[in-house]
């Protein structure tokens, strides 16, 4: 069971209807036989034992814990990671950098000239699909897995970066954008090492990992992913030096708004926020206070109409069936329309919200869950709710966990004033680096609650 037993009495109300359906396929023993002829990756050295497998992903016997010993990045790997982060002769064409769409300034997030919630990519008029994430506090990600607690009908999946988990280590992730044509654009590994070269890295990446790593393409990026990842687990992108890591650490820092709004938080009859945020008031190690427990969910967010994207109508972002088809999941399908739950830490830093940004302010995304049930109208419009997903897949949101299970019209779980307490609160998890880049919340810029 997991350290904070908090999480796992609130944990019974998620995944609805993946487990279900999960589960009744042919019973959880037939699930962790699946694809057993299926050469599986090594786990982590620090994972919990494995028990299983679904598909090619394993099951554990536990959470792998957030407040783990992580190995700390050599200072030399360090250092190159960060110059070939802020490089902007690592694109096609050049002029664009991991930095663009991750700004250190801002959280490590950022749209490079984007718009409508997404970012640019080094293609003048080229968008990406998916709002950028914060890189901050990514370190702390485990590959993906499955696990089930023992309330649980079935293994549920945990961990694995992007907000779909298909890379399973920074190094991987941070390889992808240097290739995409709709980011930095380079296309092919050869073409990948052949830039590293011209931009004069060879003697670095020799020094550090042999003779002629860029002549090789494939060794020039497992190198480019190593220097990566050695920087995106440096102290520099987990400070852990907000008002609320003061506050665990006993030195009184929350206005009486905000200690409300942290009850709330945690309140599983009102914001029910900490299910799938995690906190441990409790304990003074910040890490035990990630505000993610690195799984997924289905929230049935409004389509973001303003996408190119989406300019046609049966263009859709799968989300976590994506990764489950490639990984051999029974019946992928159920998870069409999840998204893993990011960290809250810095997130009053961002400009938009949610995977597909369709959000412009950080008071209506806690309005969304808080109405999205009692006023559907105010965020489909005329669509059916849901709308960003095929009728077929619609099933897959979550209906039945706090506050998204009121019927239409029934006074929302949260006032006013409550979503204002935990938009205030939200604010204390702020870095002190990135205080200067937040938002003052105002009123609210849509639709307004529907009143009792």
């Amino acid at each position: 069971m997991r350290a904070d037993r908090l999480e796992d009495r609130l944990r019974q109300d998620r995944l609805p209807r993946a487990v279900t359906r999960f589960a009744s396929i042919a019973g959880v023993a037939a699930l962790l036989l699946a694809a057993a002829s299926t050469v599986h990756a090594a786990p982590a050295a620090d994972a919990p034992r494995v028990v299983g497998h679904v598909g090619a992903t394993p099951q554990y016997a536990a959470i792998v814990p957030a407040a783990r010993p992580l190995a700390r990045p050599a200072p030399e790997d360090v250092a190159l990671g960060r110059r070939l982060f802020a490089d902007t002769r690592l694109s096609q064409p050049r002029g664009t950098s991991c930095a663009s769409c991750h700004d250190p300034a801002t959280a490590f997030t950022g749209f490079n000239g984007g718009r409508d919630g997404v970012a640019g990519g080094s293609l003048r008029g080229r968008l990406g699909t998916r709002n950028p994430p914060s890189l901050t506090y990514a370190r702390y990600l485990p590959p993906l897995y499955f696990y089930q607690d023992d309330d649980a009908q079935a293994p549920a999946p945990f961990g694995g970066l992007m907000l779909d988990g298909r890379a399973d280590t920074l190094a991987a992730q941070a390889r992808e954008p240097l290739l995409a044509r709709h980011e930095m654009n380079l296309g092919t590994p050869r073409a990948a090492a052949r830039r590293l070269r011209e931009a004069g890295y060879e003697v670095a990446f020799e020094a550090r990992h042999g003779a002629g790593v860029l002549r090789d393409p494939a060794r020039a990026l497992d190198a480019f992913g190593h220097a990566l990842e050695a920087y995106l687990r440096s102290d520099e992108l987990a400070p852990f030096d907000s008002r609320f890591d003061d506050e665990l650490r006993g030195k009184p820092s929350l206005s009486a708004q905000e200690r409300r709004g942290l009850a709330i938080f945690r309140n599983p009859d009102q914001g029910n926020c900490a299910s799938c945020h995690s906190v441990s008031v409790t304990s003074s190690n910040p890490a035990r206070s990630l505000f993610t427990d690195f799984g997924y969910e289905a929230l049935g967010v409004p389509r973001n109409r303003a996408l190119p994207a989406n300019a046609r109508a049966d263009a859709y972002d799968p989300g976590l069936c994506r990764t489950a088809r490639a990984r051999r999941w029974p019946d992928a399908e159920a998870w069409c329309g999840y998204f893993r739950t990011p960290s809250l830490r810095n997130v009053a830093v961002r400009e938009r919200f949610m995977h597909n940004g369709v959000f412009d302010s950080l008071r209506d995304t806690v309005r969304f869950y808080a109405t999205r049930s009692t006023d559907p109208a105010a965020w489909y419009g005329r669509h059916p709710a849901f709308d960003d997903l095929p009728a077929s897949m619609r099933g897959n949101v979550n209906t039945v966990s706090t506050p998204l299970n009121r019927r239409a019209g029934a006074t929302p779980a949260l006032s006013d004033d409550d979503i204002d307490a935990l938009v205030a609160f939200l604010g204390t998890l702020t870095d002190r680096r990135y205080l200067a880049g937040v938002t003052t919340p105002g009123p609210a810029t849509t639709v307004p609650v529907p009143r009792p």
